[in-house]
């Protein structure tokens, strides 16, 4: 595939090697030809590579395959899945996928990229509902606009949030950028 149709997300093979594409900028200079900046991802190694690709070049695309998988537990070296169609227990390792921990739940499903049967990606939605499990009260008087403090949530992330919430309730979180979005009422 041309260079110009590559999309994040999508799976290439670079030196021999899959990378997932984790950002992605088109750039049309005023003089000279169109091209775009990558920022990609090593599933196997956690390794971030920035490449810069004329449209017109030529990269190769590879086939994945998306499959549902409960999340298990993790220790100090993987993370376990359950493959939801076949039954069958994998495990991914932590290397590249660390900042992960504080966003998944044990239990929950989620979709795993693979390829030759490997695991490329783990899919996490963009905006989980989390719950409060500690926050301490706001400060009387402390009612400046857009006031705010830290929270911790069900996976042990920190959160910051307006003062108003409390333990117990329920948030939405923007995984990639890991913000506070609103509270939900349950």
């Amino acid at each position: 595939m041309k260079a110009g149709a590559i999309d994040k997300g999508m799976a290439l093979l670079i030196k021999g090697s899959p990378f997932i594409v984790v950002e992605r900028d088109f750039v049309n200079p005023g003089k000279g030809s169109a091209f775009v900046r990558l920022k990609l991802k090593s599933p196997e190694t956690g390794r971030v590579l920035k490449e810069t690709m004329k449209t017109q070049d030529n990269i190769e695309e590879i086939s994945v395959e998306d499959k549902e998988c409960q999340y298990l537990y993790s220790d100090e070296e993987a993370f376990h899945f359950m493959d939801t169609q076949t039954y069958d227990q994998f495990e991914i390792p932590m290397e590249g996928f660390a900042d992960y921990k504080l966003l998944m739940r044990d239990g929950d499903t989620y979709k795993i990229i693979m390829w030759e049967e490997r695991p490329l990606d783990i899919i996490i939605p963009f905006k989980v509902v989390y719950e409060v499990t500690e926050a301490f009260d706001g400060v009387k008087g402390d009612t400046v606009q857009g006031a705010s403090k830290l929270v911790t949530i069900e996976t042990g992330l920190e959160v910051k949030v307006p003062i108003f919430i409390k333990q117990g309730e329920k948030i939405m979180i923007n995984t990639e950028t890991r913000e506070y979005v609103e509270r939900v009422n349950n």
